[in-house]
């Protein structure tokens, strides 16, 4: 049996013979007594599925070009106008058609007949109505009502010239529906007209002015801001 070595013996000299390598202590050699085993923990292997994508440094990306901002934010006059007249060619278009084909400025016409036969149905006074107008005296308004203090016909113009008249038939109290249509009408004096019949030029509130034909059984008011001449005409055809 042999003798018992001590710990600190210097291990056999591991030189190879001549002409053979080095023997390399392999990786799983057992250390020294007294010194402890350096292990390194496994690395699980990752999924490459449950990486997380790697987060790109802003300062790598590329910045857009500058040219091409300052195109979209920047437009020239020119470029403003075409845009305005693109938009405003099928707007005129369209105004055109409405007023050369549809009579868009003309005024909604009316037929007087229905108020002036209700007039008549009422007996209240007799009735004028307005004879030989040419088509340029449009009707836009007629309507005959009945109150506690007498029945009114009105009806109202669009003249040739465009202005506004008014034909105002009525049995109620002078004194009570001149204020009333004329505001703060005053006489003027004597109207001369082809009738025969005894007109008065009066004022009328702001632009306007009226003839007025008083009698006994009625009052008829002939208004409107339209000039005298076609005031007249209104008038005169009263039949």
């Amino acid at each position: 049996m042999d003798p018992a070595q001590p710990a600190d013996r210097v291990p056999p000299d591991a030189t190879p013979p001549d002409g053979q390598p080095p023997v390399r202590p392999t990786a799983g050699a057992t250390p020294p007594d007294g010194s402890p085993a350096l292990v390194e923990p496994p690395t699980p292997a990752a999924d490459a599925g449950d990486r997380p994508a790697p987060i790109a440094d802003a300062g790598d990306r590329p910045a857009p070009p500058a040219g091409r901002d300052k195109a979209r934010s920047e437009r020239s006059p020119k470029d403003m106008v075409l845009s305005l007249l693109i938009l405003l060619v099928p707007i005129a278009l369209l105004i055109a058609f409405y007023r050369g084909f549809l009579g868009g400025d003309s005024p909604v016409t009316v037929d007087p007949a229905p108020a002036l036969e209700q007039a008549r149905s009422a007996n209240a006074f007799p009735v004028a109505a307005p004879s030989g107008l040419d088509s340029d005296w449009r009707t836009v308004t007629a309507r005959f009502r009945t109150e506690a203090d007498g029945a009114t016909l009105r009806i109202g113009y669009v003249t040739p010239e465009g202005r506004g008249a008014q034909l105002v038939e009525s049995d109620v109290p002078a004194e009570k529906l001149l204020p009333a249509e004329l505001s703060d009408g005053q006489p003027q004096g004597p109207v001369d007209l082809p009738d025969g019949l005894s007109w008065q030029r009066y004022t009328a509130r702001g632009n306007e002015q009226a003839l007025v034909l008083l009698e006994p059984d009625r009052t008829i008011i002939v208004v409107g801001d339209a000039g005298e001449a076609e005031l007249r005409r209104l008038a005169t055809s009263l039949r």
